[in-house]
């Protein structure tokens, strides 16, 4: 059985959609970090709302973990929306599956399709004319005694999510009036996430200790989130429940979470692409085998926060660590070493 990776931006489940339901913001104004976007919608709903339109469909784009799903909740709080519909593209198999959430929405309600790069080709054609006019033409019964009946559908707002913008048609991308791009958080941005939902969970926690819980996050709230229920649970055992710096550090080390936010899985990747092949330049191939990991999971779960970080970069040749890698692993730099990488 898979162990599980505390540091992933992957949600793991149902239970913990649930918990992280409850910590969300509702409104704009209670957003942190994402200002360009935050300010960027908040002049559109404004203006729509004046206008007593729905809001134009919008593009969510971004890494797992960044509050997507959030983001859609709390625009449908502002445009005042009856319903929010949530679904998702690989849920959504057929034409059918997606007439009916199309007729149930009343004007103004919102409509949240995460992994909208998923949507079936005959699914996401079928979506274009619900998105510019507001109308579905759908056959009813196949072969020569087919009909085709035509759908009016009152206004709504479709908002799609997804973690890999560059799957998406142009034709669909091109529908969207609002395409936004999040990005990963500050540090400073992730204290005052973990600090709010520290006072949500009455958890006693100083600044500093609550702000090496954000240090450690990648740079996701999802991740933040996850780590300060680990820390809640250490210190309600080991420490009357109380967090301090030491208590945090203590609970880390527990889930083999370092300083910069790397677990086990991150750590064996960079000494794989150090110790075996020297730094690199290595192929994604290569490492994988003499991991025994699976590619995908390399390119998808662990080389972008190494990317982020500067500790890997991508070459023509292949992956290659940098100094700054060496140095956080406690290894020698190589006296050859490339000077534009060190």
């Amino acid at each position: 059985m898979a162990r599980e990776r505390i540091i992933s931006t992957q949600s793991t489940g149902a239970v913990e959609d649930v918990f992280n339901h409850a910590l969300r913001p509702e409104r704009l104004a209670e957003m942190v970090g994402q200002r360009s976007v935050i300010e960027k919608l908040s002049i559109a709903i404004e203006a729509a709302t004046h206008r007593g339109e729905p809001l134009e469909h919008i593009l969510l784009d971004g890494p797992p973990g960044l509050g997507k799903t959030t983001l859609a909740h709390v625009i449908a709080n502002e445009m005042g929306a009856k319903n929010t519909r949530v679904t998702s593209g690989p849920a959504l198999a057929k034409q059918a599956d997606l007439l009916t959430l199309l007729t149930q929405m009343e004007a103004g309600d919102v409509i949240f399709i995460d992994e909208i790069h998923r949507l079936p080709r005959p699914v996401e054609e079928f979506l274009y004319p619900a998105m510019e006019d507001f109308r579905v033409d759908f056959t009813i019964d196949g072969g020569l005694g087919g009909r085709v009946v035509n759908f009016a559908l009152k206004p709504f707002t479709l908002i799609g999510a997804t973690t890999r913008a560059g799957m998406l048609s142009a034709a669909m991308r091109d529908r969207f009036g609002h395409q936004h791009h999040l990005e990963f958080y500050s540090t400073e941005d992730l204290k005052r996430i973990v600090q709010r939902s520290a006072g949500k969970l009455d958890i006693a926690g100083d600044g500093e200790a609550l702000g090496r819980v954000a240090s450690r996050s990648r740079g996701t709230p999802r991740v933040a989130n996850r780590l300060l229920k680990r820390v809640r649970d250490f210190a309600q055992v080991r420490a009357d429940g109380q967090l301090t710096a030491d208590v945090v550090e203590q609970a880390l080390d527990i889930q083999q979470v370092d300083s910069m936010g790397l677990d086990e899985l991150d750590r064996a990747f960079l000494r794989s692409l150090i110790e075996v092949y020297g730094g690199g330049p290595a192929g994604i191939e290569a490492i994988a085998a003499t991991m025994g990991q699976e590619r995908d999971t390399l390119e998808d779960v662990v080389e972008p926060y190494l990317l982020q970080i500067g500790f890997l970069i991508r070459t023509r040749q292949g992956r290659q660590a940098t100094k700054a890698a060496y140095e956080h692993l406690g290894l020698a730099v190589p006296a050859d070493s490339q000077p534009g990488l060190f």
